[in-house]
């Protein structure tokens, strides 16, 4: 049974009781990410999940390592476009003791001067790191293009030049302002009893300030068409796609239906005509990006140069063939099987209900039972996935990025065309 409760000063606070479980995952979401950023200041909502774990008033970096160490639990966060989230995981006995740490790196960050140096140097790294995966790359290079001009677009560890000008008033300032009771969800799962957890939020981080700013969004408009990077690589690495609905859309499960069936199984028609039967790529697969007010449908595949061309017609004639012909009843029936059993597995840890709870609270404003998702899923008809497509895979709608030796590809737009 999942409970919500929010405090006085608008923090809320999600737990879900797991009695046959001995752990418990605990986490702060963040309902800021860097599409909330402006240009100028570029990568810092990454930057200050670094520079949180580099100390407190109280306590220093090798403190903090030590004390989640000593209590066998693991402290890690993350910063995504529309969130980050600083999560704890222990055993229930050591609770109190790791919300003690999680709150105090998220009310009294020392942001020291030196530390701040050092992390740019740490930042760069993993910058160049991006530029060294070429899988990674692909879809950054892809997303900068598709949602040009958009904070959506820009990268979430910013870039060299505005990472490399950060500092202690900047981060605090930010901080301030972002880091408030208003925009958090703390959320809980495992073998908890709400009222202790309540109690216990209650002490550590019942002096959260209480408001933060206002911020205003756009949703972002896609650019079609093809980029090339040249890069000295052993193969080509091909990112496609359109644009695809936001979290709240209607159709949202027959989008991940469409999904499945395209290029998210092992079944699925992508991987099936370009791997199986072709022995193209080794790598080839769809996915979905869904946000507040917007979303994409992307194709990824690397393969050697010379096939680069047979692989993006072979995508182009299967999104076509998704929005000409209804999806036959057993592709339809293994699609929805093999979701189900996703959703189901999904949910079976700690960590993974909690990041569905705060996700949901985020999102929706409510939690969905497995069985409201499964119905959703289960009614799902043909004649909607042909819909969707139709819909998501219009004449002129395509874009491609492709990263590799592209000198000799003879790649044109007319190639993406979707008719």
């Amino acid at each position: 049974m999942i409970v919500r409760e929010q405090f006085d000063n608008g923090l809320c606070l999600l737990t879900e009781s797991m009695p046959d479980v001995r752990s418990v995952s605990f986490a702060a979401w963040l309902t800021r990410g860097s599409r909330h950023e402006s240009a100028t200041h570029s990568g810092i909502a990454h930057f200050i999940e670094h520079m949180l774990f580099k100390g407190t008033a109280t306590r220093s970096a090798e403190d903090i390592a030590q004390e989640i160490d000593s209590l066998g639990g693991q402290l890690d966060a993350f910063t995504a476009k529309e969130c980050a989230s600083y999560y704890v995981k222990v055993l229930d006995e050591h609770l109190p003791r790791a919300v003690d740490v999680l709150a105090d790196l998220l009310l009294h960050p020392a942001f020291d001067a030196g530390d701040i140096e050092r992390e740019k140097k740490v930042v760069l790294e993993e910058i160049k790191m991006v530029e060294d995966t070429p899988d990674d790359l692909v879809h950054e290079l892809f997303t900068q293009r598709f949602w040009s001009g958009h904070p959506l677009g820009r990268p979430i560890l910013g870039v060299p030049e505005t990472v490399g000008e950060l500092d202690a008033a900047t981060l605090r300032e930010y901080f301030g302002r972002v880091y408030t009771a208003k925009n958090l969800v703390l959320a809980v799962a495992g073998h908890v009893d709400h009222a202790a957890v309540r109690d216990l939020v209650a002490d550590t981080f019942g002096s959260l300030p209480l408001n933060g700013e206002r911020v205003e969004t756009s949703a972002p408009t896609a650019t079609p068409g093809l980029a090339l990077r040249d890069k000295a690589l052993e193969q080509c690495h091909i990112c496609l796609g359109v644009s695809g609905y936001p979290q709240q859309h209607d159709d949202r499960y027959v989008c991940y239906v469409l999904n499945v069936v395209l290029g998210g199984s092992m079944s699925s028609r992508l991987f099936q005509n370009i791997r199986e039967k072709r022995g193209l790529a080794y790598a080839v697969s769809s996915g979905l990006v869904s946000y507040r007010d917007g979303g994409a449908v992307t194709i990824y595949a690397g393969c050697d140069t010379d096939a680069v061309r047979e692989v993006i017609d072979l995508v182009v004639a299967e999104l076509q063939d998704l929005r000409d012909r209804p999806i036959a009843s057993e592709e339809l029936r293994r699609a929805k099987d093999h979701l189900r059993g996703s959703l189901v597995l999904g949910l079976e840890s700690t960590s993974s209900r909690m990041s569905h709870m705060a996700r949901q609270e985020i999102y929706f404003g409510r939690q969905f039972t497995l069985d409201e998702m499964l119905q959703g899923v289960e009614l799902v008809t043909s004649d909607d996935v042909q819909r969707v497509a139709r819909d998501l895979f219009p004449p002129g709608g395509l874009a491609a990025t492709v990263l590799g030796p592209v000198d000799r590809l003879g790649l044109s737009e007319d190639q993406l065309g979707l008719v």
